[in-house]
């Protein structure tokens, strides 16, 4: 009984240093998982904190481009705008005053006809009459001219069945005179390049 007593101190004070070995050996790994933790959590911090700034940067420029969009959407608009209401107003103008350049240059003229025709056609009057009517001629194809409208080229020509009508045809007196213009019967016109009118001719065959 007396050896027994003398052995349990020593026992005793085993198993409290592996309990100690146990506890700090608990502790190095309860440390060390914590500070792994919170390394991980750190980590993960920051790369949200990452990606939220980079999403903040994103939805930024997509803002800057939207207003840049929408600004330019606005001026085209209102360009387009101005363009319509330029037009419309060049149209109106155009349907308004259509002609008037060709009105005032043929008013002489006309007063040439009127003072033509009212003179009497007896005796010397006769030959003042024809000058009259001479200018009133002179007048409108001055008049027609500064208004685009030519006379179209015909006696002489090479028949253009574009700007030539044959009304009637003739024999030719050599081969140079085939399908050419041998007589204009009543003269053609055509404003710029639009025929008005074309010339009625005879041609050689």
């Amino acid at each position: 009984m007396a050896e027994d007593k003398t052995n349990q101190p020593a026992s005793e004070a085993a198993d409290e240093q592996a309990t100690s070995a146990t506890n700090a050996q608990s502790a190095e790994v309860t440390d060390q998982t914590s500070s792994e933790a919170t390394d991980s959590a750190s980590e993960s911090a920051t790369s949200t904190q990452t990606d939220l700034a980079s999403a903040l940067a994103q939805v930024a420029d997509l803002k800057k481009q939207l207003e840049q969009a929408s600004d330019q959407n606005l001026r085209a608009q209102a360009e387009i705008q101005n363009i319509q209401t330029r037009n419309k107003k060049d149209q109106a103008a155009l349907i308004k005053y259509d002609g008037q350049q060709l009105a005032h240059d043929i008013l002489p003229a006309l007063d040439n006809l009127e003072r033509a025709l009212s003179m009497p056609i007896e005796g010397e009057q006769a030959d003042s009459f024809k000058k009259g009517i001479e200018m009133v001629q002179k007048h409108l194809v001055e008049a027609l001219t500064k208004n685009g409208v030519t006379e179209i080229k015909a006696a002489g020509e090479k028949f253009d069945p574009t700007v030539h009508q044959a009304v009637q045809s003739v024999p030719a007196e050599s081969d140079d005179q085939k399908d050419h213009v041998t007589q204009v019967l009543q003269k053609g016109y055509q404003l710029k390049d639009r025929v008005l009118r074309p010339a009625m001719v005879m041609v050689a065959q």
